[in-house]
């Protein structure tokens, strides 16, 4: 049996003993009632005997596993005089660079634009060698998106020379609205043949666009966004074994090398594996950020998730050693060592590596985009979603999994976390006690319908589009 069940977490519904004040025993009984209440609510415990309910055949996985036959004919072409082209260089990983790839259409469109399949970022940690067409089905995003703009594969050639007179190269202000790209871009055009967005990351504003410019989004992201045919399948094969086995929660463990490097998170690192971090930092001149205090950024809740720290987490929001976890990342720092109590815990912990062969894999080798859109896919498919760091994947998974129906998604509050954490650990507080401080705190981070938070004149702090697609579920038509 998998998933969660009232013995997965015993301590919560036993009673006090008998001696214990009476003043003490309505308090557990108080946050036990509270506990019973959370699981209630989410649909996971029925009876006492009960697991959460495998859902029904998971629908159709827009822009992510679609079979031939169901797909719709692609629409017709719109007829438009375009102002010219717009070329675009992606940055960042998987994530950021596919949000991006939706603005940069959304972009196009509004300036009636003719849009280059975009470039993917070669250079970056990563250093994924990756094209477009490796990852993304080209002629799906191509044709299905012509009845809004015209897409090409690459500029004509007398519109290609280096150091052109009629083209221009510039990374466009975060965050704007239509009003920068109408009046501040546009006119460009009227000068060069060619704009060339040389960073992508986050130039789209998450709020204040007109609906159908968000709608539009959504339909690249989860539509005309669909992977390869190789990835799709060996991503479909991953979710069909591991759903095979019943119930299963797709673990977002990102406590990888270099989010770790990037973060300054080393807290629970040997004073070697510190230093390592650090100088792996200094190695790469765009973080920026060099001299970092990791205690007080763990406090403030800017680090992932240690897989011992998780270890807790997931027993306290009542999943058990019977409960199936996929790992969706990369290489975990400290390797197998460093999930050893994680393991202990969830004896079920999965990774594609042992649910693949490895010649299966070989192919994805040295492409991380590649694997991260295998993990991807399982991530959209699970039953439960929990991301211990609130990155692009995760974001973006999350708000696929919005669209998709509001799909269960755990969103941990890393803040309240390490304070409860670092209480049970001091003997501060009880099992029981840390047991109903984490429900309490994730009472309402199961990704439930909500409108995005908007903070006027602060877009890096409100939330984000692509976690949160508002309009394209709950706008009227």
């Amino acid at each position: 049996m998998h998933g969660i069940s009232a013995s997965s977490s015993p301590s919560v519904l036993v009673p006090p003993q008998q001696s214990a004040p009476r003043a003490r025993l309505q308090l557990c009984f108080a946050r036990a009632c509270l506990v019973i209440l959370l699981w209630a609510w989410l649909g996971q415990l029925v009876t006492f005997g009960q697991v959460w309910r495998r859902p029904r055949a998971i629908p159709n996985l827009a822009g992510i596993s679609t079979p031939a036959a169901d797909n719709p004919p692609f629409p017709p072409a719109r007829i438009y005089k375009s102002n010219g082209y717009i070329k675009v260089s992606c940055n960042g990983g998987l994530n950021q660079m596919r949000a991006a790839i939706c603005d940069m259409v959304t972009i196009a469109r509004l300036l009636n634009a003719t849009l280059v399949v975009p470039e993917l970022d070669k250079r970056s940690f990563w250093a994924d060698p990756s094209d477009f067409a490796d990852i993304f089905n080209v002629s799906n995003f191509i044709n299905s998106l012509r009845d809004e703009l015209r897409i090409i594969k690459r500029l004509p050639k007398r519109l290609s020379r280096k150091g052109s007179a009629i083209s221009i190269s510039m990374p466009p202000v975060s965050w704007s609205n239509e009003s920068y790209y109408l009046n501040q871009v546009l006119p460009l055009f009227k000068i060069y043949r060619v704009v060339h967005f040389n960073k992508t990351d986050a130039r789209l504003a998450n709020n204040g666009l007109p609906v159908k410019l968000q709608r539009l989004r959504c339909r690249v992201n989860y539509h005309a966004l669909r992977f390869t045919d190789r990835i799709e399948s060996l991503g479909n094969k991953l979710v069909r074994i591991l759903h095979s086995e019943g119930f299963f929660v797709a673990l977002h463990l990102r406590y990888e090398m270099d989010m770790l490097a990037f973060s300054g998170c080393t807290y629970g690192c040997s004073m070697d594996e510190a230093e390592l971090l650090k100088k792996m930092r200094y190695a790469y001149p765009w973080w920026r950020e060099k001299e970092i205090n990791s205690e007080e950024r763990r406090q403030l809740g800017f680090c992932p998730l240690t897989p011992e720290e998780t270890a807790s987490v997931l027993r306290a929001l009542g999943f058990g050693p019977k409960t199936q976890i996929y790992i969706a990342a990369g290489e975990i720092f400290g390797s197998e060592k460093r999930l050893r109590k994680l393991r202990s815990s969830f004896p079920l912990l999965v990774k594609k590596e042992m649910l693949l062969g490895a010649e299966e894999l070989r192919q994805f080798q040295n492409h991380s985009s590649q694997m991260a859109a295998l993990d991807y896919m399982v991530s959209v498919a699970s039953d439960v979603f929990i991301p211990t760091y609130n990155g692009n994947m995760a974001k973006v998974v999350e708000g696929h999994r919005r669209y998709l129906g509001h799909r269960k998604s755990i969103l941990l509050d890393r803040r309240e976390l390490v304070r409860l954490l670092d209480l049970f650990r001091n003997q501060t507080i009880s099992w029981d006690e840390f047991v109903s401080g984490v429900g309490v705190a994730h009472l309402d981070k199961m990704g439930k319908p909500s409108p995005r938070k908007i903070l006027n004149k602060k877009p890096k702090e409100e939330d984000y589009f692509y976690a949160n697609p508002w309009e394209c579920l709950h706008s009227p038509s």
